[in-house]
């Protein structure tokens, strides 16, 4: 949408151009300066007309009142005058609303300057009642530690006057106890020295005993080195038996070898002989089928008629 300023400045320049192109300022209308322009609102067009042909109008008569010069210089002033006064307006205008959209971003920044404000104290609204209620928590728990500390000074000062009582009562069963622990070390003492004294004579006993078994273990060594020698003898003359069993059996190993060869010779022998046995069998199996095959032949001519005629001739001649 144009400014109102454009309106009206567009509807003097429309005028002056309709005036120029010959037709009467006093028949210009509404609808001829909006067919111009096509632009604002006819009654802001309706009133800058009417102005501008009120300025015309004081323009004709001032005009036939001065000389032609000086009436045209004052037209000419008027007309800068004006012209400078549209342009000073439409600046003004321009600068009008540059600071009211300037206005309207800062009210806009303000706004959400506000609106942060507002959550910032929210927030800290917020954070405050936490704190309080944090605050009031702490206070009721600190009374109870006071309650609890002003409890547990009193059940200390209970547990000294009773770590007192018991610490005599300890000190008194602890003079006991070492009174009893004397008696109890000197019976054990005079029951030491007896036990000692039986474990000496026990240990001369055990030494006699030990003597004794030391004698029989040597007789028992000796013995068994005798026996030892005699087993080594023995020992010896295994080996030698056992060396010349060793000597026979690598002889009968030998021979053993030898009739495996011998053997093998002679299953190498049957072989071919089997073979050449069984090659002679069937040559005279073949020879067996040739023999049959002549007879047959034999047989069959004898039966043909020929043969027969031939035997019958042979008599007559």
């Amino acid at each position: 949408m144009s400014r109102i300023s454009d309106t009206r400045i567009r509807t003097r320049e429309a005028a002056a151009q309709l005036v120029a192109s010959g037709r009467p300022a006093h028949e210009l209308t509404v609808d001829l300066i909006y067919a111009e322009i096509r632009q604002g609102s006819r009654t802001t067009i309706n009133d800058e007309l009417k102005l501008w042909k009120d300025e015309q109008t004081r323009n004709d008569a001032l005009a036939a009142a001065l000389p032609p010069a000086v009436a045209d210089a004052m037209l000419s002033v008027w007309a800068l005058a004006v012209e400078q006064g549209e342009r000073v307006f439409a600046q003004r205008g321009d600068e009008l609303e540059a600071e009211a959209a300037a206005a309207i971003t800062r009210a806009g920044t303000l706004e959400t300057a506000h609106a942060e404000l507002q959550g910032e104290l929210r927030s800290v609204r917020g954070q405050l009642d936490d704190q309080q209620a944090r605050l009031a928590a702490v206070l009721a728990e600190l009374a109870q530690v006071q309650g609890g500390r002003d409890a547990a000074l009193r059940l200390a000062e209970a547990a000294t006057t009773e770590r007192d009582a018991v610490r005599a009562q300890s000190e008194q069963a602890l003079r006991d106890v070492r009174s009893a622990h004397l008696r109890e070390v000197e019976t054990l003492r005079a029951t030491h020295a007896e036990h000692e004294a039986a474990l000496r004579a026990e240990v001369d006993r055990a030494t006699a005993r030990l003597e004794g078994v030391q004698k029989r273990v040597m007789l028992q060594t000796e013995e068994a080195r005798d026996a030892q020698r005699r087993a080594e003898a023995a020992l010896s003359e295994v080996r030698k038996r056992n060396e010349q069993l060793i000597g026979d059996v690598e002889r009968i190993s030998a021979d053993a070898a030898e009739q495996r060869r011998v053997a093998e010779r002679h299953e190498k022998l049957h072989d071919r002989v089997t073979q050449e046995a069984r090659g002679l069998q069937h040559e005279r199996d073949g020879l067996a089928q040739q023999v049959a095959l002549l007879q047959g032949q034999l047989k069959a001519r004898e039966k043909s008629p020929s043969a027969r005629r031939a035997r019958v001739s042979r008599p007559q001649t």
